[in-house]
């Protein structure tokens, strides 16, 4: 498989997963902006909309949509259990949360990655709708559970950290959603986060 994607961007939860799984697969970083991929190819003809993450499967077919990819690489090893079993209800649970994380949260990002400058207004506007969706994610921990599914991690909790993670890129302050802090700090200390990130260049290797 190879995984087209973006330092930091939404991508880096089909890295996490990849690891994960513990799966060999091949990365190309990618230059949205240039629609150029670091191998020197045309990252449109990979994915028209010219967005990671593009996923090419080992069939050379071409996923593209975070939680498409996310559930495609979930299903190809069901007993690391990072998706429930297609067909039922905790599946339908996972693609609630997986909708949710791409359609609301991730979007509510959008202001701040526009490359359009904001003045007070449009940055409160937006940390307000921001701080609107983690305070769902924030009332989905409040019953304790380590992830967004329950005690154990699947590939919505890769998504969550992601997104929620450019918080502190954008200034964004999260002290009011504390559950949702511990919960950043939980996914970022498993080792396929650490390897994810550290290949990304978004942190540096440990001594």
């Amino acid at each position: 498989m190879k995984l087209y994607y973006k330092p930091g961007a939404c991508s880096m939860a089909s890295h996490i997963v990849l690891n994960e799984l513990g799966v060999s697969f091949d990365l190309d970083k990618t230059d949205t902006d240039a629609r150029k991929t670091e191998a020197g190819g045309d990252f449109l003809k990979i994915s028209p909309n010219g967005y990671v993450p593009a996923l090419v499967t080992d069939d050379g077919d071409i996923i593209t949509e975070n939680p498409a990819v996310l559930q495609y690489l979930a299903d190809q090893s069901p007993v690391a259990g990072l998706a429930p079993p297609s067909g039922t209800m905790a599946r339908v649970r996972l693609q609630e949360t997986l909708n949710f994380l791409s359609s609301e949260l991730h979007t509510s990002f959008g202001p701040f990655f526009s490359g359009v400058e904001m003045d007070d207004a449009r940055r409160k506007k937006a940390e307000t709708g921001v701080n609107r969706r983690v305070a769902h994610i924030e009332r989905i921990l409040a019953d304790g559970r380590d992830y967004l599914m329950g005690d154990r991690f699947t590939v919505a909790d890769a998504y969550a950290f992601v997104v929620l993670n450019w918080a502190s890129f954008v200034g964004i302050n999260l002290d009011a959603h504390p559950k949702t802090q511990a919960f950043v700090a939980r996914v970022a200390a498993r080792p396929a986060t650490i390897k994810a990130m550290v290949t990304e260049g978004l942190m540096e290797r440990a001594a």
